[in-house]
């Protein structure tokens, strides 16, 4: 091969990277997020397959999801306008009461059926599908609270302008009622609109999940910050789910754990109270029930720290960790600590490294953009992706209590995998209408300075 063909091969691969819109820093953490996925689920399952199935079948199923979820990127990724966004966001709300409802009266339609695991009702298996609820909610909140948030500033700015609005049909109607005047408040709107569907999908959570209730409450406030909702109202919101909180503990403590029994209020406290320090075994005598009980307890969280200090600079190499055999579910809440333990302490930071330029990469599109209902939901998104990785690498490090909150696109999720693929498409779409509107923007103006200049 001459030296001229070898410039035309290499012209026509960067020729290709550049047709690639949206923005090229997401698509490249996506990717090797993706590639640390499969990587990652191969050499760690292995305690999965009991003998009975063959790990190459577990990284088909993988594969497969990868695949489903790569499909629903590219198909939102050419979604060429962000009012399709902002319509199919108003469902967002409707869609997580609906299979929150679902799950909480432990539905069983033969074809759907609610799922208790791990003794909690997380999942809706449809026809054999599991669908984790929390993982939809925490995108499908984000996105209607964006709508929210972009529809009560249109709302306020006609109202203002013409005295009445087409915004928030529901509430502009009953405020002409005598007896619901008070909907014409601006505060009466934002509390129909955005706290009063934030409270109920909140409470709804908490009865499977108080880890993804509480993240999920995080997540929506800073989504209404980042809509400019007032700080002190996000502040008096936040006050007032600790106060329901606080109030639900003690509840269940006074009735002598009656209470709330179902809403796992026990596990949290028992979470937050954990030790886990070895030294504890000492206090009872080796092999008594109350040694056992401790060393369980101690078994993941303390084998998790193991495999972080075994994992040193570089690591023991890829299928070469050894805690996985020990805990149990170190595919899923315990990912970081083996990664960590097959590729060392670089690896980690590689992996921090992707979820913080996540975050900055978000930033830098919101800023870009023109349209509010942009900015707030590619704000909400990557905040809600790269928290809940950082909540998840503080949980292996023990700087955290345990969440169940798994690595977002590298832990075994399934679903949960293909839901934060959805997000990542959003994502990309809108950097890249928003790089289109700029670049069309430039092409414009270019005429003008080529005026000037003669």
């Amino acid at each position: 091969m001459n030296k001229s063909s070898e410039i035309k091969e290499q012209n026509w691969f960067w020729k290709a990277i550049d047709k690639i819109e949206g923005d090229k820093v997401v698509w490249i953490i996506l990717f090797f997020l993706t590639m640390i996925s499969a990587l990652a689920i191969f050499s760690s399952t292995s305690q999965l397959t009991g003998g009975n199935i063959d790990r190459i079948d577990l990284i088909r199923e993988h594969a497969g999801f990868i695949a489903i979820g790569y499909g629903f990127v590219i198909l939102l990724y050419r979604v060429k306008r962000i009012g399709v966004f902002q319509a199919v966001s108003q469902l967002g709300f409707l869609l997580t009461l609906v299979m929150l409802l679902l799950l909480v009266s432990h539905v069983d339609l033969g074809f759907l059926k609610a799922q208790c695991i791990n003794k909690a009702w997380r999942t809706l298996s449809l026809f054999g599908f599991q669908i984790h609820v929390y993982e939809v909610a925490k995108v499908a909140m984000v996105m209607y609270l964006a709508w929210a948030c972009n529809a009560y500033r249109q709302d306020q700015k006609e109202m203002e302008a013409k005295g009445k609005s087409n915004k928030l049909f529901i509430a502009n109607r009953l405020a002409r009622i005598n007896a619901f005047n008070f909907m014409a408040k601006p505060f009466a709107k934002r509390a129909m609109y955005m706290y009063m569907p934030a409270l109920v999908v909140c409470a709804l959570t908490f009865k499977g999940s108080n880890s993804s209730a509480i993240f999920l409450a995080l997540v929506m406030l800073a989504t209404l910050l980042l809509g400019g909702i007032p700080f002190k109202e996000i502040l008096l919101g936040g006050v007032i789910g600790i106060m329901l909180l606080a109030s639900t503990v003690a509840l269940h403590y006074i009735s002598g754990g009656v209470l709330f029994k179902e809403n796992r209020i026990e596990t949290m406290i028992n979470r937050i109270k954990a030790n886990y320090d070895i030294r504890q075994l000492d206090e009872f005598k080796e092999g008594s029930p109350e040694w056992i009980k401790a060393r369980d307890a101690l078994k993941q969280p303390y084998t998790a720290k193991i495999a972080i200090h075994e994992g040193g600079l570089t690591g023991k190499g890829s299928g070469n960790s050894t805690q996985k055999h020990v805990v149990s579910h170190i595919y899923s809440d315990y990912m970081f600590s083996f990664l960590v333990e097959e590729y060392g302490l670089l690896g980690g930071i590689f992996v921090l490294i992707l979820f913080v330029s996540l975050l900055a990469r978000g930033s830098m599109i919101t800023r870009l953009c023109n349209n509010e209902f942009a900015q707030i939901a590619v704000g909400g998104l990557t905040l809600m992706i790269s928290c809940q990785a950082f909540m998840h690498i503080l949980v292996n490090v023990g700087l955290f209590p345990m969440t169940g909150q798994t690595l977002p696109l590298i832990s075994d999720g399934s679903f949960a995998f293909i839901v934060f693929c959805i997000a990542f498409g959003i994502i990309l779409s809108i950097s890249r209408i928003v790089n289109n509107q700029i670049r069309k923007e430039e092409e414009e103006a270019a005429p003008l300075y080529e005026n000037n200049d003669q």
